[in-house]
């Protein structure tokens, strides 16, 4: 027989006064302890609880006095059991009395109307068991209204209809030993009431916008694009020559163009560079003036990128520095240095270029009527020469947007005295058909024979290739690069696309006719280079002589003694 549901019975049944008494008479207790004792090694329980007969007791005079031993061991576990609740009802009992403290509730109540058992512990244990029984089964209901895929704010209107949603339960929280029990709080040992979760509706995630620069980039081409394009010397490196701040700049914005005079005015400016250079203590030139120079390399490449001459020309410095004895004295070093740079300017550009010029002259004839593309410098050079020997012959520069370099070409060809008709590539079908030969200039050329150059020379070449025109392209060998191409799109230079007139402005010195809307959903696409098929090249005349775009890996090899 279960003990608990006893002796709360017959708590309940006993008055309050009665109780009292009971525990404020410790001789009493002591002597009704002694008599449970003998009592039970009797074998005839007589037990008692505050002066009342126990139920238990009653239920057992009424058997048969012949008992088994295995009864009178079941007896005595009961006694032994209701001993313990006895001993921690008389522990709560005080507790329960004291008045709760100001701004403090009851914790623990009945929540069932009409039944009030204030004091009594076993009876309210009894009710929270029963509610968290209920709140277990109202739960269980929910999962199973919840599986069949029905709303849970539909279930709590049900059950909230029915009555049977019953309060959360608020239990105290003891503190535990050594713990702080805040006081300032009326919520501070409550227990948080069961919250069920209502049917959650998928949010769709929010959409970031994009940054302006990433709208703008053609999504296949997004390898090209790099650091934006440094227009200022703000943010630039302290150690950064003045003039390497000058050039930088003048690149950016075209002022200095074309692949021979960026490479010759970066080796001047590398000249004051080291000229101003002063060995730091601790280390020597060969290995601290690779480093200085590598400080202003980076700066010219956030310029713009290098182009295939400035890094054949940078490579060779650097080896040159680090062939220097380290026990050279520094002005000695810097001066042969100096030296070195002004030899492979002379010899590889200026004394190439009239090479080249002197060779192109002869495949000149009276009468001819040669066509350009943009501006080349050893073009340019090539026509002035065959006017200086008195051959009488016609160009056609055909030139592109942004840059407009053919314009230029055009006036300083014009100025010398020659017969220059000047056009763009929508006319080129037409002004193809009175041309002779095409000559055109190179910004690099591959080692599988393609010409890397100015974007719209491979147009060129196509259309001369199906007019049977011959196409000879004048290169130093500066320019060659053992690099492979097979398209324009694995490598190239990437221009802003405000350099092709899209403006959401209109600038104060441009007619209206002249500005080209920029939507934001418009990528414009402003690439600097293409690349020519070696097929649509018939020559390549370097300083090394004339030779097929087959052997431009011979040459180089040949140039770099390698």
């Amino acid at each position: 027989m279960d003990q608990e549901p006893v002796e709360a019975l017959t708590s309940s049944v006993m008055p309050a006064s009665t109780q009292d008494a009971a525990e404020n008479k410790p001789g009493k207790k002591e002597k009704r302890d002694s008599k449970k004792l003998d009592t039970q090694k009797s074998g005839a329980p007589q037990s008692t609880v505050n002066g009342t007969k126990n139920v238990a007791e009653k239920v057992t005079e009424q058997k048969d006095e012949n008992i088994s031993g295995a009864e009178l061991k079941k007896r005595a576990k009961a006694e032994k059991a209701a001993k313990r609740a006895q001993a921690k009802q008389e522990q709560q009992i005080p507790l329960q009395e004291e008045p709760p403290k100001s701004g403090k509730t009851n914790m623990v109540k009945d929540r069932t109307p009409g039944l009030h058992a204030t004091g009594n512990t076993s009876i309210e244990n009894t009710q929270q068991s029963s509610d968290i029984y209920s709140l277990g089964c109202v739960f269980n209901e929910m999962l199973t209204w919840v599986s069949q895929g029905k709303s849970a704010d539909k279930f709590l209107e049900v059950q909230r209809a029915k009555g049977s949603i019953l309060q959360p339960l608020q239990l105290p929280i003891p503190p535990s030993k050594g713990q702080h029990q805040r006081k300032g709080s009326n919520t501070a040992n409550v227990q948080k009431p069961l919250q069920l979760r209502p049917s959650q509706q998928p949010t769709p995630a929010p959409v970031s916008e994009p940054r302006k620069s990433e709208v703008k980039k053609v999504g296949f081409l997004s390898h090209l694009y790099g650091a934006p394009k440094r227009t200022t010397i703000v943010g630039a490196n302290k150690d950064v020559h003045p003039s390497v701040l000058a050039l930088g700049l003048q690149m950016s914005n075209y002022v200095i163009c074309g692949s021979n005079a960026r490479c010759v005015s970066t080796l001047l400016v590398f000249k004051k560079v080291i000229h101003a250079y002063t060995t730091p203590p601790g280390t020597s030139l060969p290995r601290h003036l690779t480093l200085h120079l590598s400080t202003q390399i980076d700066y010219l490449v956030s310029c713009r990128p290098l182009s295939i001459s400035m890094g054949n020309a940078i490579r060779w410095l650097k080896l040159a520095i680090s062939t220097i004895d380290p026990d050279t004295a520094e002005s000695q070093a810097k001066a042969e240095l100096c030296l070195a740079i002004d030899n492979f300017i002379r010899e590889r550009i200026t004394v190439a270029g009239q090479a080249i010029a002197s060779s192109a002259c002869s495949r000149i004839q009276d009468g001819d009527v040669i066509l350009t593309f943009a501006k080349s410098s050893i073009v340019e050079r090539t026509l002035a020469e065959a006017y200086k020997q008195g051959k009488k012959f016609r160009v056609i520069v055909v030139d592109s947007r942004p840059l407009h370099e053919g314009r230029n070409l055009a006036l300083a060809l014009a100025d010398i005295g020659l017969k220059v008709q000047y056009a763009l590539t929508d006319t080129l079908s037409h002004v193809i058909q009175d041309a002779t030969k095409v000559f055109l200039g190179a910004h690099g050329m591959m080692s599988n024979g393609r010409l890397y150059s100015r974007i719209g020379t491979a147009m060129v070449a196509m259309m001369a290739k199906e007019t049977d025109i011959p196409v000879i392209v004048l290169c130093e060998s500066v320019k060659l690069t053992e690099r492979v191409a097979l398209d324009s799109i694995s490598f190239n230079e990437v221009a802003p696309p405000e350099e092709l007139g899209f403006s959401k402005t209109q600038p104060s010195n441009e007619s209206p006719s002249e500005i080209i809307p920029d939507p934001p959903n418009l990528q414009a696409l402003n690439l600097m280079y293409d690349l020519t098929p070696a097929e649509f090249i018939n020559m390549v005349i370097t300083e090394y002589g004339s030779i097929p775009p087959c052997s431009v890996p011979v040459v180089h090899r040949l140039s770099t003694n390698t």
